[in-house]
C-alpha cells in the first residue's frame, strides 16, 4: 500500500485568455492528483487528508474511488474545499492563486498510524505550508520515517503561500533527513537554494529534478546523475504533470519490490533510465490533455506493463 498525504482541492482552469476569461472548476491538489495516477497506475493506493462535506469533496471523493483509491483514511469536515485560480501561459504552463482561509484540508490532524500495509507514504505541496494542518503533515513525515516507512517528498512551491520564504527554506531543510526519495522542478530547486548533492547529505537516497519537456535527472548518494530526455508531445497544458512524475516513480518502485534506500542505491544505471523514462512517459500523458488527467497502465504501452523493469 501506498499512502498519499495531503490536499485535494478544486482548480478553477480559464476557458481562455484575460482576467475575466470563464473558469471551468477541475479536482486537483498535487497529493490528490498523485493519489489518482497511482490508483490509475494500478498500485494499491490510499489518500490520507481532510475533506468538505461539500459538494466539491463529495466530487473529489468520487474521483479517488473510481481511480481505485482507498479513502477511509480520509477525515471530513464541514468547511468549505479549497480553492485554486490557475493561470495559463502560451506554453500552457499553470500559476495559481489559492483562496485557503479556513479550508477544511488546513484542519487536518495526523492520525493515530497509517493503512496496514503501508510501504511508502508521499508528502507535498500546500499542505506542508498551510498550518494549522502543515505541523500535523509534518508530524506524519517524521513519524512514518521513524517507523522505516518509505517517504517521499515533492515540495511543488508555490510562493504565493508563503509568508517567510526563509523559514520555509529552513523547514524543508530539516524535512529532509526524514526523506527518502526528494522529487522537485527546476524552478522548486532555484526558488529553494542549494544543490542536490548538499540535499542528499542532508539524508534522502536520491534526488529526482524534472526540467519541463527537456526531461528529468536523478542524482543518487554515490555520485551518480542519470539524465533523461523528455518525451516528445504536443502540450495541452502541464497541470498534473510534475504529480504524474511522483506517483509513475512510486509505481515503478513498488513493482520492482524498491521502496527502500537500499534498494534505491542498487538500482544502477540502467534501472534509472528505465524508472526515469516511465516517469517522462507518464507525464507527456498528462500534458497531452487538458486538466490534471494522468494515463492509467494500458495508455503507457510497453512501459506500462513496466515488461522493462
Amino acid at each position: 500500500m501506498i499512502v498519499v498525504a495531503g490536499e485535494a482541492l478544486i482548480d478553477l482552469v480559464p476557458k481562455g485568455s484575460g482576467a475575466l476569461a470563464a473558469l471551468r472548476p477541475a479536482l486537483g491538489g498535487g497529493p490528490f492528483n498523485t493519489a489518482v495516477a497511482l490508483g490509475r497506475l494500478g498500485s494499491p493506493t490510499a489518500f490520507c487528508s481532510r475533506i468538505s462535506y461539500d459538494a466539491f469533496g463529495e466530487a473529489l471523493l468520487d474521483r479517488l474511488r473510481d481511480s481505485g483509491v482507498d479513502v477511509s483514511a480520509v477525515q471530513r469536515g464541514p468547511e468549505p474545499t479549497t480553492l485554486a485560480v490557475a493561470t495559463l501561459d502560451g506554453n500552457g504552463s499553470a500559476a495559481y492563486s489559492f483562496y485557503v482561509e479556513g479550508t477544511a484540508d488546513r484542519l487536518f490532524t495526523a492520525p493515530a498510524g497509517l493503512p496496514a500495509g503501508t510501504r511508502a507514504v508521499s508528502f507535498g505541496t500546500c499542505s506542508l505550508v498551510l498550518e494549522p494542518g502543515a505541523s500535523a503533515y509534518e508530524e506524519l513525515l517524521r513519524t512514518s520515517a521513524g517507523q522505516g516507512v518509505f517517504t517521499t517528498l515533492d515540495p511543488n512551491v508555490r510562493p504565493g503561500l508563503i509568508p517567510d520564504a526563509d523559514a520555509y527554506r529552513a523547514r524543508f531543510r530539516s524535512w529532509l533527513p526524514s526523506v527518502s526519495l526528494l522529487k522537485l522542478s527546476e524552478e522548486d530547486a532555484l526558488w529553494l537554494g542549494g544543490t542536490p548533492r548538499e540535499w542528499l547529505a542532508a539524508g534522502p537516497a536520491a534526488v529526482v529534478i524534472t526540467h519541463g519537456g527537456d526531461g528529468l535527472t536523478a542524482f543518487t548518494q554515490d555520485g551518480s546523475v542519470y539524465p533523461v530526455p523528455g518525451e516528445k508531445v504536443d502540450v495541452v497544458d502541464t497541470i498534473g504533470a510534475g504529480d504524474t512524475v511522483n506517483a509513475a516513480l512510486l509505481h515503478a518502485l513498488s513493482v520492482q519490490d524498491a521502496l527502500s534506500p537500499a534498494a534505491v542505491a542498487d538500482l544502477g544505471h540502467d534501472g534509472w533510465q528505465r524508472l526515469l523514462r516511465f516517469a517522462a512517459r507518464a507525464a507527456a500523458v498528462t500534458c497531452s490533455r487538458a486538466g490534471a488527467e494522468p494515463p492509467y497502465a494500458a495508455e503507457l504501452g510497453e512501459l506500462g506493463e513496466l515488461g522493462e523493469l
